[in-house]
């Protein structure tokens, strides 16, 4: 029988030293991206997807992610008090809007091993992972197209972007062979490379933070060793998993934000305000006007 995916990760448990001072005190996944964190693009594409099941994966002084997602009484009284309903109608969505659960990570050793940390939540079915800091703008959710193509092949899939010169240093760089009947989206993943020189990478097909994933891949994040810095890396468990099943490679449909960067933070925030009917206006207005 064909499975679904119904659970989502969402690793959340690094410093964000990047944005430092800013999130000295607060989680980078609580930056707000306009007026919504960045961790909640993700949430509500991993609900758009078909997703019921969030599982965030947090550390130390990520309590401000945890209260996001609950249920807010003295605000609710508050903004109901004041008759200030649109208010309450948003922050209500956010905690109704799907089940959270949450696992502490105590050490950050690593993206492998924030996955594993979700095993004994996931149990023995597929699942999917999304990394908060890569906002998708798309009219098919990214996970959703990774999900029709996870229907069809029943093995791991991996989002992918084309990615020119240099910047390829920066990704996990796949190695692969077009399948048919898919315009050349996807790909058969024949090996995985991790930040190569761009003279040595084996594509331009860069990772992008968006996995399905079978549970196959808690036993190779088992099996092997952690490296630089005592990290286990996602990567290593991916090419062990290579071994036992097919996993696949797929370039989605959308435009890719890096909110990690600082630089692509502030494109981002640009971009998303200039979709707003309430704020695309001003702002295209005032951006004309830079002397630049």
């Amino acid at each position: 029988m064909k499975t679904r995916v119904r659970k989502a990760v969402f690793p959340a448990a690094g410093l964000g030293t990047r944005f430092l001072p800013a999130t000295k005190a607060q989680p980078k996944e609580m930056l707000p991206l306009v007026d919504k964190p960045i961790i909640q693009y993700g949430v509500e594409e991993a609900l758009a997807a078909g997703c019921d099941q969030i599982i965030i994966i947090t550390g130390r002084g990520k309590q401000a992610i945890e209260d996001h997602f609950d249920v807010s009484y003295e605000l609710e009284k508050m903004l109901e008090e004041r008759k200030k309903t649109d208010l309450l109608k948003i922050v209500r969505e956010i905690s109704d809007m799907i089940h959270v659960s949450y696992v502490r990570q105590k050490e950050a050793l690593g993206l492998g091993h924030a996955v594993l940390m979700a095993r004994e939540l996931i149990g023995d079915e597929p699942f999917a992972v999304l990394l908060a800091d890569d906002v998708i703008d798309a009219k098919v959710p990214c996970l959703k197209q990774l999900m029709n193509v996870f229907e069809k092949t029943q093995s791991s899939v991996l989002a992918m972007q084309v990615v020119e010169g240099p910047a390829i240093s920066a990704y996990g760089v796949l190695k692969g062979k077009p399948v048919d009947g898919f315009d050349g989206r996807l790909h058969q993943v024949f090996d995985l490379v991790e930040k190569p020189r761009p003279e040595k990478a084996p594509s331009n097909l860069a990772i992008i933070g968006r996995y399905i994933l079978t549970p196959t891949v808690f036993e190779t994040l088992s099996e092997i060793q952690a490296g630089a810095g005592g990290e286990l890396q996602l990567t290593d468990g991916l090419c062990q998993l290579l071994k036992r099943e097919k996993v696949y490679g797929y370039v989605f449909d959308g435009v890719r934000h890096d909110t990690g960067d600082k630089l692509g933070f502030l494109k981002a925030t640009v971009e998303f305000a200039l979709k707003r009917p309430d704020l695309g206006g001003p702002l295209r207005e005032y951006l004309r006007g830079l002397k630049l």
